[in-house]
């Protein structure tokens, strides 16, 4: 008997040949499509994701694909297998980018396609790519103030594009004319067809060698031992419950903070993570869908206890997240849901945060925390055309144990995306020069292992005006450091005009339709990374060697470092007599009960002393920090109370919770600076 054809012999090189034949398909994706895409955001900065899918709409196999993209992709293609079940047929196309069905946001659109061999559906090629416009109240589709989803553009549930081979004209014109620049949408579309074409080519072939009976049993035994990884991995985390908050800066219609509350449970193999007590969704576009929340903590356990693993449904199987319906994490019509990634991406940072407490050694400082969508529109009068530019302006990555963060880095949870598009691109393109793209000094968060500086980036309107639409987050609450480690500076959009700086929103990061006059010229300020541990133990030399390079200036040598600099070189005598006065200043307060609430509209708040606040300098409505020896510090904002005793700190059970502390431990406070006081003229 032939041991390929019994059913249950596994053959170890066969199933590797086909699992890394299926990676490489999706590969091959990614490649044809950054060569035969329209638009420069898909050519250039690569913000597209593939994956191929069984009939039961499980990930079966990607690449170094955006997790924000490929992660939520599943419910998306069940969605598509469940409402047409029956009729599905060869040569269909599906096109979708509604974002509660799985999708992010608007203009991430999806097509799905399903390949039939000997009359069955056996796979799925599906991608997802940013589209740089697809209507809505704002050039680009995505605006900063943007209160309810119908201002974001068209929103397309799943229908069919193509009907067994035959392009659906009808829903092409409905797309095409409620969309800007239609015939660069038409091409983007062609190129992702194309690429979906390209992979049943590559499937058919390992059919052809394997047998489909072969491919459909491998493609289960790939999911079930990817999932059988994970849960080893997951047993080695300490059982328990592990706390974190953390902050959106604003919601874009209100300048208060939206807060984010996790409960992570490790029981065994399994891993539960529960948002209960996060914000109601809000009128706003910092809103997502339960897929992008899943996203955003499984992006932050797999790259921590197995980065070399595969990304498949099976590693997906011992990780249940739950949000409410109608928060900001589950969000519900008409929610707007354009920054859906900086939900994930402080999902991402509130799991971080969790695990922290379990696994110390094998986490960082946190990372950007955003997408930083920047867009242009205009008219192009050497042309004669519209226009729209969009980018990403990367940052700083994490300190770690060992080693620095890198610099303006596109990192672990963006998969392979260019940290920002060549100038010589985009001055081909739009018409505007970038006058500037640098390090942006100071913006790293100090530590023993400091975290990697942002980016400084100047784009001119040297000849035509426009109009400047801007969503970001951690312009107000930065991304964190870890074990005694500083935040990075925030991230920071302004405009420079006539020798002043003009402020393009009262919300930060939140920028509608800003009116770019000729000659103006953009800033953007990208963050840093967050630090670990303590810069008083960051080794001297490493601090010079930051001095000279020109990261760093000389205030924050001796202010956060405490490191004497003299003649160019280190005076170490001096250097330990300031590195002691330093950790001597720091006070540290016993913690009392906190008996009434925690929060005031959403967010903690700290209650102090007038003699303490004095003390530290600090003035009501300053973000400040916790800091115990657990690590994690937790953010909150200051209200001065003389009925607080001097001395002493109230704090509640879950601010206890979450610092893993009891009554009377002790923990110190510190302000966080955003770099917002930066001068940048």
């Amino acid at each position: 008997m032939n041991k390929m054809n019994d059913k249950d012999f596994i053959d170890p090189i066969t199933l590797e040949v086909i699992r890394e034949g299926l990676i490489s398909t999706v590969r091959e994706m990614r490649i044809t499509m950054t060569r035969i895409a329209y638009s420069s955001v898909l050519h250039e900065a690569r913000d597209f994701s593939c994956a191929l899918f069984d009939k039961d709409g499980q990930t079966i196999a990607q690449s170094e694909d955006l997790p924000g993209h490929v992660i939520p992709l599943p419910w998306i293609v069940r969605t598509v297998i469940e409402k047409y079940k029956g009729d599905i047929n060869p040569g269909d196309l599906f096109i979708v980018n509604d974002p509660y069905v799985g999708g992010t946001h608007l203009p991430d659109v999806t097509i799905v396609y399903p390949i039939f061999i000997e009359g069955e559906m056996i796979l799925f090629p599906s991608m997802r790519a940013h589209w740089a416009d697809v209507g809505g109240m704002t050039p680009g589709s995505i605006s900063g103030r943007a209160t309810e989803i119908y201002q974001e553009g068209i929103r397309i549930p799943p229908v069919k594009l193509y009907i067994k081979g035959e392009p659906n004209q009808a829903v092409m014109d409905i797309l095409f004319n409620n969309m800007r620049l239609p015939d660069q949408r038409r091409g983007d579309l062609r190129g992702m067809v194309g690429t979906c074409r390209m992979a049943e080519k590559r499937i058919r072939e390992v059919v052809e060698k394997y047998g489909k009976e072969n491919l459909k049993k491998y493609m289960q035994v790939i999911l079930d031992r990817s999932e059988e990884r994970m849960r080893n991995a997951i047993r080695e985390i300490p059982d328990g419950e592990y706390f974190y908050e953390d902050y959106l800066d604003m919601s874009g219609s209100s300048l208060d903070p939206v807060i984010i509350k996790l409960k992570l449970t490790k029981e065994g193999d399994n891993l539960t993570a529960d948002f209960t007590g996060s914000s109601h969704w809000v009128p706003g576009p910092v809103n997502a869908s339960l897929a992008v929340t899943t996203s955003g903590v499984f992006i932050v356990i797999k790259s921590a206890i197995d980065p070399a693993g595969a990304v498949n449904s099976g590693t997906f199987r011992p990780i249940t997240v739950t949000a409410p319906e109608g928060t900001i994490l589950n969000a519900v019509p008409p929610a707007p849901t354009g920054a859906f990634s900086e939900i994930r991406r402080r999902v991402s940072s509130v799991t971080l945060g969790a695990l922290i407490k379990a696994i110390p050694d094998m986490l960082a400082g946190d990372v950007k925390g955003t997408a930083n969508h920047t867009y242009i529109g205009g008219y192009d009068p050497r042309n004669g055309k519209s226009y729209v530019y969009y980018e990403y302006p990367h940052g700083g990555v994490g300190g770690f144990k060992g080693g620095d963060g890198s610099h303006t880095l596109a990192c672990y949870n963006s998969g392979d995306c260019s940290s920002i598009q060549p100038v010589e691109s985009l001055e081909l393109e739009f018409p505007f020069l970038f006058t500037r793209c640098e390090l942006r000094k100071n913006s790293c968060g100090d530590g023993k292992w400091r975290g990697g500086l942002g980016m400084r980036r100047e784009v001119n309107m040297h000849i035509s005006d426009g109009f400047l639409s801007v969503v970001s987050d951690r312009n107000i609450v930065p991304p964190f450091g870890i074990l005694g480690g500083y935040s990075g500076y925030g991230n920071r959009f302004v405009v420079k005009r006539g020798g002043e700086l003009v402020e393009p929103s009262p919300f930060p990061g939140k920028i509608t339709n800003f009116h770019l006059l000729k000659g103006d010229t953009l800033l953007e300020l990208s963050n840093g990374g967050g630090g670990y541990g303590d810069p008083l133990e960051r080794d001297p030399e490493l601090v010079l060697k930051d001095y000279i390079e020109g990261l760093i200036t000389i205030d924050r040598v001796e202010k956060r470092y405490g490191v004497v600099i003299e003649d160019g070189k280190v005076n170490y005598e001096k250097t330990t007599k300031l590195r002691e006065e330093i950790k001597n200043s720091r006070k540290w307060f016993p913690i009392v009960e906190q008996k009434d609430n925690e929060y005031e509209k959403g967010k903690r708040i700290c209650k102090i002393n007038p003699n303490d606040a004095k003390k530290l300098g600090f003035k009501d409505n300053d973000l400040i920090e916790y800091l115990s020896e657990s690590g994690i510090p937790l953010r909150a904002w200051i209200s001065i109370d003389e009925r607080v005793e001097e001395g002493k700190l109230p704090l509640g059970e879950m601010g206890r919770k979450i610092l893993r502390i009891n009554e009377k431990d002790k923990v110190s406070l510190r302000k966080v600076e955003t770099g917002r006081e930066e001068k940048v003229l």
